[in-house]
């Protein structure tokens, strides 16, 4: 059977939306509770992230070891990863594992995206409409769309004039594009950019690279795994998978044991050595807690990563374009293989965009303020509306007709980014105020919260009348004071960027990520054993 070509019943128990690691799973636990569940995925295929990113270099920047599902011994002992962090085709064809070995496609239809979803009181169900024109009405509805999943298009003026071609990272076509020898502009340079370039670089004719804001780069080490590496991690499988629970991050380290108060300058110059010598996110999920809230902290750690950073660049004038000045770890720290000296090349030049802002695209290429760059291809790594740009592409809308997109064009709220006040049996996994929407190795968060919210699901089959449960007012801006209360206490609220929402124009400021996986599972697991407390079920 094509599952692209698979329709569901016009009556269902749940809805999924989206085929990643969220999707997927929600699929398999709540077919599990006996529930006639199904999913809508726009793509043709699973994946989510790894479905669509397929853009040159891309890869995870998790190790392996932690980036996949723990629920399975099976899918553990069956599936061999070839390198410690992997590119995007071999995570896709995890992901296509997972849904084969589960039997998951029948429950899938493919090319076909969701475009709005209505509360139905009388009914007590979502009223869900796709593009392809199929309605169903259903009882529960679970948004599982990543966190990065609607591309964040700047309104380059004149783009549509551009004779050659012109692309979001996110967007990249399956048969590849021919680069070889022609002349590329990548605007942006967070970790996506970064992933681009690096690996573009040699293949390219001339490379000009537009940046607004400069990025820091820890310089991955990402060896070969052998069939012995691979037995020795099985065996730490069952530690591995319970250290990720409780972690700052969702990885299977945490930040340092001993305070940064009682350790010696020189004691500290020696743990970030050996941190940044493992070449990993580990450099900020596993440093002194302080150094994402205290300044003095910060500063210390940010200078250590500037002079490495320094010593890999030894064309004249690119320590000054590419070495930051904001405070690491405030911003998206990405991982890299040669992203630095890919500027030490003779064809790679570098455009600051804060010197001159991007006027337009021509015919030809971009125009800034004082040059023009003749360009064959022009790719986007412009990033995303992070946390609620693919939910909010969604016409969703709660009881008494309340959209969704517009309540959180004012504030951008949530209960525990696991549901909204005013929009009964809608859950969310990736959302606002949750670690998955952008602080956590996003496997962790998004099995965490699909178990939370399959069980919950489960209580309230047992014991609602209705079998209608709903976030109260009250508990939600509790929540989001909490939240708020957290993340405030950071350097990373005091910074700019797609973790605050800043990167896209009029969006409400708020860090969009609650900050520490472990804190928020107990929180989750204490809401559960008071029988989901803060929840109104009917």
């Amino acid at each position: 059977m094509n599952a692209s070509k698979n329709t569901p019943p016009e009556t269902l128990d749940a809805v999924v939306i989206g085929a990643g690691f969220a999707g997927l799973y929600a699929l398999h636990r709540l077919r599990g509770l006996g529930l006639n569940v199904h999913g809508f995925e726009a793509g043709t295929g699973v994946g989510g992230t790894w479905y669509w990113n397929r853009y040159p270099g891309a890869r995870t920047d998790s190790a392996s070891e932690v980036y996949q599902f723990w629920f399975s011994d099976e899918l553990l002992r069956d599936w061999n990863w070839s390198e410690r962090f992997p590119a995007q085709e071999e995570t896709e064809r995890y992901l296509n594992f997972v849904a084969d070995r589960l039997k998951l496609r029948p429950l899938i239809s493919f090319s076909n995206k969701v475009t709005a979803a209505r509360w139905n009181e009388a009914a007590k169900a979502w009223d869900i409409t796709t593009d392809k024109g199929e309605s169903v009405r259903s009882r529960y509805l679970l948004s599982c769309l990543g966190p990065l999943s609607e591309p964040k298009v700047p309104p380059f003026k004149g783009h549509e004039k551009f004779k050659g071609t012109f692309l979001h990272t996110s967007r990249w076509p399956k048969g590849g594009i021919d680069l070889a020898g022609k002349r590329v502009g990548v605007i942006g340079t967070g970790a996506t950019g970064v992933q681009v370039i690096q690996t573009i670089a040699s293949q390219v004719g001339e490379l000009y690279v537009f940046q607004r804001t400069p990025t820091y780069a820890i310089a991955m080490r990402n060896p070969k795994l052998t069939d012995a590496d691979r037995t020795a991690l099985r065996a730490r499988y069952g530690e591995l998978g319970e250290r990720v629970k409780f972690s700052l991050t969702g990885f299977a380290f945490d930040m340092q044991p001993k305070p940064w108060a009682q350790t010696t300058k020189e004691e500290r110059r020696a743990v970030f050595e050996q941190l940044y010598a493992d070449g990993s996110l580990i450099m900020w999920g596993g440093n002194f807690g302080e150094v994402l809230v205290d300044q003095a902290a910060n500063d210390e750690l940010s200078e250590f990563m500037r002079e490495k950073m320094r010593a890999r660049l030894t064309k004249p004038g690119a320590a000054e374009k590419l070495v930051p000045k904001y405070g690491f770890g405030t911003r998206r720290p990405p991982l890299d293989i040669g992203y630095l000296e890919a500027f030490n090349r003779d064809n790679v030049h570098i455009v600051d965009l804060l010197e001159s802002p991007i006027e337009c695209c021509t015919e030809t290429g971009i125009k800034t303020g004082n040059a023009e760059y003749p360009l064959d291809i022009i790719i986007l790594a412009t990033g995303f509306d992070a946390a609620t740009g693919a939910i909010c592409a969604i016409d969703i809308r709660g009881r008494d007709g309340v959209e969704l997109r517009k309540l959180w064009d004012r504030d951008i709220t949530t209960a525990m980014g696991l549901q909204k006040h005013g929009f009964p049996n809608f859950f969310t996994s990736a959302a606002p105020l949750a670690p998955a929407a952008a602080f956590c190795n996003v496997p962790t968060c998004l099995q965490q919260q699909v178990e939370w919210i399959s069980d919950c699901i489960a209580y309230v089959e047992r014991n609602g009348k209705d079998k209608v449960i709903e976030a109260t007012q009250a508990f939600e801006d509790k929540w989001v004071k909490h939240h708020d209360d957290v993340t405030g206490a950071t350097l990373i609220a005091k910074v700019d960027s797609w973790w605050t929402g800043a990167n896209i124009e009029g969006k409400p400021r708020r860090v969009l990520s609650y900050i520490h996986v472990g804190n928020y599972r107990k929180h989750c697991e204490d809401v559960a054993s008071k029988g989901y407390e803060g929840f109104e079920i009917r």
